[in-house]
């Protein structure tokens, strides 16, 4: 499975290691995935992979909303 979240799409991205002497060589930076189980509407269960970055958005968005509906 490719290293891609599930909700934003975040996937991975391609720089340089650059050594002191000015040497480079390629290299992937890898988003921060976490799996997530969720519960679909028929019962059954499925495993997404996350960005952590996501699901912090994710959060936030849920308690602004559980705060204005109170």
């Amino acid at each position: 499975m490719a290293n891609r979240c599930a909700i934003s799409g975040k996937g991975p991205l391609t720089g340089n290691n650059v050594s002191h002497a000015n040497n480079k060589t390629k290299r992937r930076q890898l988003p921060n995935l976490r799996t997530l189980r969720i519960t679909l509407e028929d019962g059954t269960t499925k495993k997404i992979k996350v960005a952590a970055s996501t699901l912090r958005t994710m959060k936030k968005i849920a308690q602004k909303a559980t705060i204005e509906n109170n």
